[in-house]
């Protein structure tokens, strides 16, 4: 018995000993991985508009190295670990158009008639300087943040300053140095804020984050020889150029006038100033024969639903550019403008307006205005190689949007609990070139407390600016 035992024993042990020899061989051939995504409702955004159930995202430094089932967790060994319990992980949303800044401005004079030229402009001659543009920003990129958008094209005075604010939270950018024919805060004439804009480029052409652009402000607020200038030295610095474009009846009268009675968008193309470095924000008013030469031109689109109809502009014929293929994302305009920087605010309104103008429940399903959110405005940015959907290979900006939330339960469909039932403040985790910039809506790289108070004592100047010009802080 003693023998029988004995054998028994060392059974035992060598048993023991092959199972953990084939655990430990296991743990050793999976793969170390910086963050693993797990448990997840993913939206990859992918060509497929593949869906994946339990589904599982894995990260390696700044790439996304890894998308799958459930099981592919078990290919990885983490340093970090989210389990997000079925909530949605989607490709970081991407803002295609915004002056981030002038958050400090926001809900004054709302609703003045002809309010660019007769409120903004003379506000920001008084009141636009460096800390303006730094605080601005900082706050700017704390709401984008917060509502899941992870890259943003902006145009603004002082670029280098938004630069810094984009390099401390973590965030993403397109950042395009306003050029235009009046004196403005940080040039007399737009030759200066040309130099300025290539200075800028130069100091950030090299940043692993940041774009550094041209942004002359619209066609008929410069020359024709500034905006071939600009598109010329676009072209030799390899870098984008954003603009205004076919947004109103001045902008048309201007540009009519000029011309001989072509659109702006037909003058744009024949001065040679339409290339596929051009976004252009809000593409209002233009025809069969101006979208077409968008297409042409592999002209990025920038559509601004919030903005256009609250300014009483129009509606852009963005579904027809989008199903006619052109590069089209959503933007949401300036804080002035739109009045918030949430990408997701925009969802609910593209997808119902488009369908009231149409006059088709059809038009614009969820799905559409997703990728216009995601792979669209990557592809108006020219940055889907790098952006907008969850594959391998693709930079890891990423965020985890709860779908435990009251306004999100039950969730059917994703796409449609995205667009019609989602807040900003669902947005749960943001990442963006790999890192967690925030989590459980709590973010890391700035103090946002801070920055919220740096705000409100800029707006007691705001408001003793306004006073003083006899204006009423409406």
């Amino acid at each position: 018995m003693m023998f029988k035992k004995t054998l028994l024993s060392a059974g035992v042990a060598i048993a023991t000993m092959v199972s953990s020899a084939a655990f430990s061989s296991a743990a050793f051939a999976a793969e170390k991985v910086d963050l693993l995504i797990k448990d997840a409702t993913v939206l990859t955004m992918n060509t497929e508009k593949a869906v994946l159930e339990n589904g599982v995202v894995a990260v390696k430094g700044n790439k996304i190295v890894a998308v799958g089932n459930a099981d592919l967790a078990d290919d990885y060994v983490a340093k970090t670990v989210l389990d997000v319990d079925g909530d949605i992980v989607m490709p970081g949303l991407i803002n295609t158009h915004t002056h981030a800044s002038m958050t400090v401005f926001r809900s004054l004079a709302d609703d003045v008639p002809d309010r660019l030229h007769r409120y903004i402009f003379p506000l920001e001659k008084a009141l636009v300087s460096r800390d303006m543009v730094r605080i601005g920003a900082q706050l700017g990129n704390v709401e984008m943040l917060k509502g899941g958008v992870t890259t943003y094209a902006d145009m603004y005075y002082f670029e280098d300053e938004v630069a810094k604010t984009v390099d401390e939270i973590g965030m993403r950018a397109i950042l395009g140095e306003t050029v235009i024919k009046y004196p403005v805060a940080d040039a007399a004439n737009a030759q200066e804020g040309i130099q300025y804009a290539v200075n800028f480029i130069k100091q950030y052409k090299d940043h692993p984050r940041i774009t550094p652009a041209f942004a002359p402000h619209a066609p008929y607020t410069n020359t024709t020889e500034v905006l071939q200038q600009i598109t010329e030295l676009s072209l030799a610095l390899d870098v984008p150029v954003m603009i205004h474009l076919a947004e109103s009846d001045r902008e048309n009268e201007v540009i009519a006038e000029r011309s001989g009675g072509k659109s702006p968008v037909q003058y744009m193309a024949d001065i040679g100033a339409l290339t596929p470095n051009l976004i252009g924000a809000h593409v209002i008013n233009v025809n069969d024969h101006d979208i077409a030469l968008l297409k042409k031109h592999d002209v990025g689109v920038a559509h601004n639903m919030s903005a256009n109809i609250k300014s009483a502009k129009g509606v852009s014929p963005a579904l027809k550019m989008f199903d006619d293929g052109l590069r089209i994302g959503l933007g949401t305009d300036g804080p002035m403008s739109g009045n918030t920087l949430s990408t997701i605010d925009e969802f609910n309104q593209v997808a119902k307006v488009h369908k009231l103008v149409n006059q088709d429940r059809a038009a614009m399903p969820p799905v559409k205005v997703i990728e216009m959110a995601t792979m669209g405005a990557a592809r108006a940015l020219h940055m889907e190689d790098k952006i907008g959907s969850l594959e391998v290979g693709k930079l890891a900006d990423i965020i985890v949007v709860d779908t435990k939330a009251p306004n999100m339960v039950p969730m059917y469909n994703p796409y449609s609990a995205l667009v019609y039932s989602a807040y900003a403040t669902n947005v749960r985790h943001a990442i963006v070139d790999g890192n967690i910039l925030m989590q459980d809506r709590d973010i890391s790289t700035v103090d946002e407390r801070s920055i919220r108070d740096q705000a409100l004592q800029f707006a007691d100047k705001v408001r003793e600016s306004v006073i003083a010009s006899g204006e009423q802080v409406q």
